[in-house]
């Protein structure tokens, strides 16, 4: 696997004195992996933009550690891994799973490789988690990216499972949480090898998401040419700005150009069934990540198109 030091990185290495935390983000540099700092015993990032400053550099590193006992995160897309996360059984899973006895993610990933007729993928670097759920580690494949999938929402490979790709992070061996009181640690699986396996064939393929729907064709619109040329930029203007979007940002953008084109659907200019389909196919590429998926999507779709229509545009100087 290609690792992400560049030439002007110095090698990563620890010493006995340095703190556990700063030892644990070392060595998870020194396999190749960017690393940046979680807030102590949590799960989110203490610094922004995460995914680009994570880094393999030793003196940047000391210097974040210094500063406080952080957990350690990984981002998966740079670090070239894909982490399938398994977790044990809460409350009541779907019917269909039930009955196969299933307690934990471990069980799921285990039924999933037989209807495939593959083994079950357990001979890969391994986490186990403060709550005895199983982070299972392997190579992303080269030439396709994957994204983050959320079991409990149906979204990806099932119940108890979910997956951190591009876009997403993983908490890596040597952080530590707190739970009823007492302090617990992610610990390297003392069973599986140090060596990541790619990642299998069929999980690849269970993973990759289906290409983009092709556009809608946009209508013709009333109120001639002028206008209708005005509609199509406005709804491409906005898909595009829904498209790039950052995480941490995509709520607030995807309703605002829904409020935006609801604005044109309150002005009788725009049909407003297009332009939610518009704005959902621009944001489908979030998917995944950071937990987003089309439900939210849909809900601000619906909130600002909803706002929008308050406002109607006025476009009178466009259908003369």
């Amino acid at each position: 696997m290609t690792t992400n030091r560049t030439r002007s990185e110095p090698a990563t290495r620890h010493h006995r004195t340095d703190p556990p935390r700063l030892r644990a983000a070392l060595a998870a540099a020194a396999r190749g992996w960017p690393v940046f700092p979680l807030y102590q015993h949590k799960k989110k990032p203490a610094i922004t933009d995460w995914e680009r400053r994570a880094t393999t550099d030793e003196r940047q590193l000391r210097r974040w550690w210094a500063t406080a006992p952080y957990n350690i995160g990984v981002p998966c897309g740079p670090a070239g891994i894909v982490v399938i996360d398994l977790d044990v059984a809460h409350g009541t899973l779907p019917s269909d799973w039930a009955h196969l006895g299933v307690e934990h993610g471990r069980d799921v990933l285990a039924i999933l490789a037989d209807r495939a007729g593959e083994p079950d993928p357990i001979d890969t670097y391994s986490v186990i988690s403060p709550t005895t759920g199983e982070h299972r580690y392997f190579e992303a494949p080269p030439d396709i990216q994957l994204r983050n999938t959320i079991g409990h929402l149906g979204i990806g490979l099932g119940p108890l499972i979910d997956v951190r790709a591009h876009g997403g992070f993983i908490v890596a061996a040597g952080s530590l949480t707190v739970i009823d009181g007492a302090k617990r640690r992610y610990r390297t699986h003392p069973l599986r090898p140090h060596t990541l396996q790619p990642l299998p064939q069929f999980l690849i393929t269970s993973l990759t998401p289906p290409p983009p729907a092709p556009r809608a064709p946009i209508p013709q619109m009333e109120g001639g040419q002028r206008l209708a040329n005005y509609i199509r930029a406005a709804l491409d203007d906005e898909a595009r700005t829904v498209a790039a979007a950052a995480p941490g940002t995509r709520a607030g953008v995807l309703f605002r150009s829904a409020a935006a084109l609801g604005s044109l659907v309150g002005a009788g200019a725009l049909d407003e069934q297009l332009a939610e389909r518009v704005l959902l196919d621009a944001a489908q590429g979030h998917n995944g990540i950071d937990r987003w998926n089309t439900h939210e999507a849909q809900h601000h779709i619906r909130n600002g198109l909803a706002a929008g229509k308050s406002t109607p545009r006025a476009i009178t100087n466009l259908t003369a």
